[in-house]
């Protein structure tokens, strides 16, 4: 049996998985946490076989929270599950100590093979993160104690979704931006919205602080 801690801070996400994951043979979730420090809290408490962690989490991120059990020698091992596939993101989870990392559009065939490859003691990288890795080693750099993430190459970020992000930091309402980009306020509503997504916030709260922290305005 592979004992499984779910670490996601949307409960859709947390469901869908679990659903997926009590459907097999051989697998149960034994907990869930929906954010990085009750992720460290519930792994410590429940001592589970392997984390299947998101990346973008409050109060610490999901390589934030790799890199903890990795210091404190906790045998766990982790699954990163994620919708980024830049490079600064799995080269980051991967130095400090992911098992695997697998992208949330993954098939539930690939999810399983993941899981208990990495539930065995081996490692697991999706195919279009194998090749971040071996583009990376190719280009004679490795794999960096230190990666800077760069807001660019993360969030993929338009012109337009930039207009976007500053004109909804300055607090225009959708009929102002629609107003100020001579657009119509449907296709404001449609920019804005896309950019929450890629930005995974759900208000302008989460809004204001991303694009603080990543210095994206």
């Amino acid at each position: 049996m592979i004992n499984v801690v779910l670490a996601d801070d949307h409960i859709l996400v947390r469901d869908g998985i679990k659903s997926l994951l009590e459907d097999q043979d051989g697998v149960c979730v034994i907990d869930e946490a929906s954010d990085g420090k009750e992720a460290l809290e519930v792994v410590n408490a429940s001592n589970p076989d392997v984390l299947i962690v998101d990346i973008r989490m409050p109060e610490m991120n999901g390589i934030e929270v790799v890199a903890a059990l990795k210091k404190s020698n906790n045998t766990v091992k982790t699954l990163v599950l994620s919708m980024h596939d830049s490079e600064e993101y799995v080269l980051n989870a991967i130095n400090a100590g992911a098992d695997g990392y697998l992208l949330k559009g993954s098939s539930k065939e690939e999810f399983m093979k993941a899981l208990q490859m990495i539930a065995s003691g081996g490692k697991y990288f999706s195919g279009d993160v194998s090749s971040i890795i071996v583009n990376s080693m190719t280009k004679n750099r490795g794999i960096p104690s230190e990666t800077v993430e760069k807001p660019e190459s993360i969030f993929k970020l338009t012109k337009r979704e930039k207009q976007i992000l500053a004109l909804v930091l300055d607090g225009k309402s959708n009929k102002e931006i629609a107003e100020e980009l001579d657009v119509s306020k449907r296709t404001a509503e449609v920019h804005r919205f896309n950019l929450m997504k890629k930005l995974d916030v759900k208000n302008l709260i989460e809004l204001t602080r991303v694009a603080s922290k990543y210095q994206l305005v």
